[in-house]
């Protein structure tokens, strides 16, 4: 059955991109399409760049169809600007994972030891051998990210807390060492595989530059919009097939576990019935992106670095900068949708299917919140009694739902809203971050 249902995504995405367009390799052409002639709403336009320039945006790309239909950079920032993808550069990783296992380099659910050698963990031999590269994809490895330094790749950094497997965490040492996995099973470098995979064949150019622990990916906007492209069209560009592996492709951008629903290889998905994020032990009801279409899938990183895929729509939105004011940066959900709320005015439609079967009854966001937050409205009325109530059981927040509930002056943490209206009760988990 699930062979059957991707080879029916394969077909549905080749029939609705059969058109698609797809710029030279070489050089800055790139093909416009004015937004009068998909009947978008120009005066809505105005509006989202002067949100973006306030949020300190240095560039920001969409595309539809392949062409540009908004492209605008901020200050002095240009089409020729480099900027970093912080985590964003994780998918793009996740991508060349399966290139190398699709070229026979590797197989993902082998042990992580066998490819980079024992004793990379400070863990018994058991315990490293039972970590593969599918946990070090999906963040699942079981390695303690509770305490020290997240970032550290050293083996004393990297110890035992939980079986891989049974345990989400955004933990950034084990995704780094994938490149190590890429090195030791291809023979070339990441920067190296990166050009011989994607940079000749679709003009993706790109370089991983070491910052402390962390290898992070740097290029030009268009490059992000190029990978965007490339996901949107299942791993090929303009006819050429880069990644042939369908399974592979299918679940990387898809539920790759069952503990963070919103979480493929690298990927974050949208349209969940919940999710969890980093450094909180805690399943979050409703989308990640409510006012984003369902089906997008992200790559999103520090300080708002974004690509948006949506096949449903035959979008690409880029967005790189620097951090916006008062917003979650280390995945920048909240900041994502909210720049989907401008972007949905601008298209002339609302993205979101309210009857999705994947909806709770009860959604409040933004979700992670600084100091206020808001129900869904499509179920409850302003009669409907809210309370927050925090870990001990106290009711720290008792009000009518009237639009906006303060939550300024509570402190930081984990928090439960319960929603009461005509003896029905709904409830939902809330954190509270600054």
């Amino acid at each position: 059955m699930k062979a059957f249902l991707i080879s029916l995504f394969c077909s549905f995405a080749f029939y609705a991109n059969s058109q698609y367009y797809f710029p030279p390799l070489l050089g800055s052409e790139w093909n416009i399409t004015p937004m009068s002639e998909l009947g978008w709403c120009e005066d809505q336009l105005p509006p989202l760049i002067n949100y973006l320039e306030e949020s300190d945006t240095k560039g920001f790309i969409v595309l539809k169809d392949g062409k540009i239909v908004i492209e605008h950079y901020f200050g002095t920032f240009t089409v020729d600007s480099l900027w970093y993808w912080a985590s964003a550069g994780k998918s793009m990783t996740a991508f060349l994972v399966g290139l190398a296992q699709e070229d026979g380099f590797l197989d993902i659910n082998q042990s992580t030891s066998e490819i980079i050698g024992d004793g990379w963990t400070n863990c018994t031999p058991e315990q490293e051998a039972a970590i593969t590269v599918l946990n070090q994809l999906t963040m699942t490895t079981g390695l303690d990210d509770t305490s020290g330094d997240v970032d550290c790749t050293d083996p004393e950094c990297l110890n035992y807390l939980a079986d891989p497997g049974t345990r989400w965490a955004y933990h950034n040492a084990p995704y780094t060492l994938l490149d190590s996995v890429l090195f030791y099973s291809t023979g070339q470098s990441i920067n190296s595989y990166l050009f011989n995979k994607l940079s000749l064949s679709t003009g993706i150019y790109g370089a991983y530059l070491n910052t402390g622990y962390n290898n992070v990916l740097f290029s030009k906007t268009r490059m992000l919009a190029r990978f965007g492209s490339l996901c949107l069209n299942d791993g090929t560009w303009n006819g050429t097939p880069i990644m042939t592996d369908q399974n592979y492709f299918y679940n990387m951008t898809h539920t790759s576990q069952d503990l963070n629903k919103a979480y493929g290889y690298l990927w974050w998905l949208n349209g969940s019935s919940d999710y969890m994020l980093p450094g909180f032990q805690l399943v979050l009801d409703g989308p990640l992106m409510p006012d984003a279409p369902m089906d997008v899938y992200a790559a999103m990183g520090k300080n708002g670095q974004i690509i948006n895929v949506s096949p449903s729509e035959n979008l690409v939105v880029v967005r790189v900068g620097n951090a916006p004011t008062n917003e979650i940066i280390f995945v920048p959900n909240v900041y994502n949708n909210t720049i989907w709320q401008y972007l949905n005015a601008v298209i002339c439609t609302t993205s979101v299917d309210e009857n999705s079967s994947n909806s709770p009854d009860l959604i409040v966001f933004p979700n992670p919140t600084c100091d206020a937050f808001c129900i869904s409205d499509k179920t409850f009325s302003s009669t409907a009694k809210i309370r927050v109530i925090d870990l001990t059981g106290r009711v720290v927040k008792s009000c009518s739902n009237t639009g906006q509930i303060d939550v300024s002056n509570l402190a930081i943490g984990q928090y439960h809203v319960q929603v009461e209206e005509n003896d029905r009760i709904s409830e939902t988990n809330l954190l509270i971050v600054r």
